[in-house]
């Protein structure tokens, strides 16, 4: 019933659409998604997940992760980031995905919603050091789609693969488009 009332809202209501898949099989990777411009992106994301229907993550500071906001954010797919733990977010990411058996991270390489030409480039060392594929995912505002690239392996190759994710994203707009991901924009 849920999913059906997802669609209804985003397919009908809304007028977007979705563009490849999200393979089920691949039970862990690390999802960009860009560009990142506006609150709205969340509830997008929240409906994509829905009617794609698979399970999809991101990480928050445990100190979040209280009575009662646990509950709520476990069940959104939120995962505790012990920060103090370990001083290495990326060391500390990675051990999440050891720890799980399915988890599907979703990071806006941008790192905020304002206008930027250089991403943040955790998301690619975390893929490497838990050897999962970094999955591209576009909320194209432009196109009233969210598009599903397929899924890349990091080949430790940093620029030329930086390179490559980044032309995934030419002539894509998010809602506010004037902070639309441009290279070297800064």
């Amino acid at each position: 019933m849920k999913k059906k009332l997802y669609q209804w809202v985003f397919f009908r209501l809304m007028g977007w659409k979705i563009a490849g898949a999200l393979d089920p099989n691949i039970k862990k990777c690390v999802m960009i998604v860009v560009p990142h411009t506006s609150w709205h992106d969340f509830y997008l994301g929240v409906l994509t997940r829905g009617i794609v229907d698979l399970d999809m993550n991101f990480v928050a500071k445990k100190e979040l992760f209280v009575f009662p906001f646990n509950y709520y954010f476990k069940w959104m797919g939120g995962a505790a980031l012990n920060r103090k733990k370990q001083s290495n977010k990326v060391e500390a990411i990675a051990d999440i995905f050891d720890e799980q058996e399915v988890f599907r991270l979703a990071i806006a390489p941008e790192g905020t919603r304002k206008k930027v030409g250089t991403w943040k480039t955790g998301f690619y060392y975390i893929a490497q050091r838990a050897k999962v594929p970094i999955v591209p995912v576009a909320f194209d505002y432009g196109k009233r789609e969210v598009r599903f690239f397929e899924p890349f392996y990091p080949t430790g190759q940093f620029e030329k693969d930086m390179a490559y994710l980044q032309n995934l994203y030419q002539g894509v707009w998010g809602r506010e488009a004037k902070n639309s991901y441009t290279p070297d924009s800064d």
